[in-house]
This record gives C-alpha cells, sequence and structure tokens, in this order.
C-alpha cells in the first residue's frame, strides 16, 4: 500500500448514519491491518476500530455496538458504518494502514454530528 484516501464524512443529525470509505492504493492490501481512528478538536487522536488482515475486528468502547468496520480486499478498501451517531463522535476521521513497521496515514475526512 502506498496511499489512502478517505471519503464519506459530512454533517449528519443525531441518531443519523454515514458510512466511511478508504480506498487504498498499491498492493498487498489483503495483508495490512487497517484501522479508523478520530481527533476531536483538543484532543488526542483515539482508536476506533480495527480489522487485521485475517478479518477479526476490534472496536473501542465509546463506539461498539454502533459502529462496525469491514474491509473489501477485491476492491482495496476498508469501511466505516457508523450508526446511532452523538455529537461526541464528531471529529476528524483518520484511515490507517499498518503491515509490521510500516504505516500509512490518510489526511482524513471531516465528520459532524449536529442538529
Amino acid at each position: 500500500v502506498q496511499l489512502v484516501v478517505e471519503s464519506g464524512g459530512g454533517l449528519v443529525q443525531p441518531g443519523g448514519s454515514l458510512r466511511l470509505s478508504c480506498a487504498a492504493s498499491g498492493s498487498s492490501f489483503s495483508s495490512y491491518t487497517m484501522g479508523w481512528y478520530r481527533q476531536a478538536p483538543g484532543k488526542l487522536r483515539e482508536l476506533v476500530a480495527t480489522v487485521t488482515s485475517g478479518g477479526v475486528t476490534d472496536y473501542s468502547d465509546a463506539v461498539k455496538g454502533r459502529f462496525t468496520i469491514s474491509r473489501d480486499n477485491a476492491k482495496n478498501t476498508v469501511y466505516l458504518q457508523m450508526n446511532s451517531l452523538k455529537p461526541d463522535d464528531t471529529a476528524v476521521y483518520y484511515c490507517k494502514a499498518k503491515l509490521g513497521i510500516f504505516t500509512i496515514w490518510g489526511q482524513g475526512t471531516q465528520v459532524t454530528v449536529s442538529s
């Protein structure tokens, strides 16, 4: 993988849904652990969800039961389905690809949850 690009962010009302996509370019995408992270203003970047090359998923307690991470290796893409969104979910969401010590971050996509 050489580059990852996020898309799908936007403005949504509380209780709404969004699906983020992260498209990777390059080879060996299926070997990478892919993750979604987020950073709210004035806060540190935090883990949201990860999916390993074998399809094992993990979630932060803040999003467990509301968000779902998935990957499509045929499309070199990882998704984050976000349901029951709350104002506290407002942040820039980043995609990360990791294989061993090799890590690539995307530029991020803004998600704003507000009425």
